[in-house]
């Protein structure tokens, strides 16, 4: 029988095999996917045995890692960026109302149950995933488990293009006019190039509290409002999840400085927990069979070529891209859902090194696109796919 210890360090092997593919290929190869199809591979041929992560000990870490990683992301939450760049915000949600419309759309050929679990999925992140993995698992929805878990490793290999070939798009509208007018600024000022401007000094700093928030300190203030969640869901009747209270609470706290921004990174913890939470996804794949591959192919594809075909249509095709003012742009903030930071982060600066002749040019291109690119992401991923998991979960 295989020790607790060496069923962890194989967990954390797979885990490992997956960033050092990242870091090689220079995140061509997405991490994620590589330790997912590891696990499918390990689970399909026998290697591994189905409940490895029950046996490891992450399923009691992952039970709690959630909400701790959801009040995190609620810290992360700039309000004053996002209120700057309400009509990116409000562009990200259009995006993402057209992919949960054209996934309804294709029911018929996937069914209802997939449909529902693969909308978050397509519009989030590692915790929208979690929540939809985890509700159809609990419900003996196996198959959907699955594809949710599939959609989630392969949905950056489907953004990154065309965020790409449409950022690369408008960066070459953007130098055109650059050079033609010879400007240095070709945007407002309210545009900014970094990924998150910072909060002015919050209070736990400014009163001399900063040394307090040791590692302790910041688990057990996370703990505290993650108890404070789950007590709001059952004040509400369930009528709103956990995590969109965890969100809330996190973003409020860190408003108010009231708890340092990124919280559990300051503890120094978030990456054991962020593991966690990615392994509570793995056993879903446990439970697929050869025979089960052909019919997630072709769900899958269907699920992608509905959200791609659906976006270009609503956003692309029709006036609504005119929020925005660019189509190119109005299809790469769209595309965020699928990629969230840092991926959008990097694509940006790709873009712009990609096009620009000198630091001028780049910095006039990142003046439009990062923003745009990043808060979109911000909006959809980290905030609003969590409101969506939260609500959908209910409906399995």
């Amino acid at each position: 029988m295989l020790s607790v210890s060496f069923l962890l360090f194989l967990c954390l092997a797979i885990f490992a095999i997956g960033d050092i593919c990242a870091v090689l290929t220079k995140a061509r190869l997405s991490s994620v996917f590589v330790a997912l199809i590891l696990f499918l591979v390990g689970f399909l041929t026998g290697f591994l045995p189905p409940d490895i992560i029950a046996k490891a000990r992450l399923s009691e870490l992952a039970s709690w890692a959630s909400v701790f990683i959801v009040f995190h992301m609620g810290t992360t939450i700039n309000m004053g960026e996002l209120i700057r760049e309400w009509r990116t915000v409000v562009m990200s949600c259009l995006a993402m109302l057209a992919a949960l419309v054209s996934v309804l759309l294709v029911i018929p050929l996937i069914g209802r149950e997939a449909a529902i679990v693969s909308i978050p999925v397509v519009n989030g992140g590692i915790i929208a995933t979690q929540l939809m993995v985890g509700g159809a698992t609990q419900k003996g929805m196996t198959l959907a488990a699955a594809l949710g878990t599939i959609i989630y490793a392969v949905q950056k290999f489907v953004g990154t293009p065309p965020a790409s070939f449409f950022g690369l798009k408008e960066a070459e509208l953007i130098l055109a006019e650059f050079r033609e007018k010879k400007a240095k600024d070709v945007l407002p000022e309210a545009a900014k190039t970094e990924a998150g401007t910072k909060r002015d000094r919050a209070i736990y700093d400014v009163l001399g509290l900063d040394k307090y928030y040791t590692p302790f300190v910041c688990l057990g203030v996370t703990a505290f409002f993650a108890w404070a969640s789950y007590w709001l869901q059952a004040e509400t009747e369930g009528s709103v999840n956990y995590s969109i209270w965890a969100l809330l609470l996190g973003a409020v706290a860190a408003q108010l400085r009231i708890v340092p921004e990124r919280i559990l990174d300051k503890g120094k913890t978030v990456g054991l927990l962020n593991m966690a939470v990615f392994a509570a996804i793995i056993p879903s794949l446990a439970s697929i069979k050869v025979e089960d591959l052909k019919t997630l192919a072709f769900q899958t594809i269907v699920v992608f070529a509905a959200v791609l075909v659906g976006i270009y249509v609503f956003l692309y095709l029709l006036p609504t891209w005119k929020l925005i003012g660019s189509r190119n742009l109005t299809f790469g903030i769209a595309m965020a859902q699928l990629l969230g930071f840092p991926a959008t982060y990097l694509i940006a600066n790709e873009v712009a090194a990609a096009v620009a002749q000198n630091e001028e040019e780049r910095e006039a291109v990142l003046k439009r696109i990062m923003p745009a690119y990043v808060v979109a992401g911000l909006a959809s991923v980290t905030t609003v796919s969590v409101v969506v998991a939260g609500f959908l979960v209910e409906y399995l």
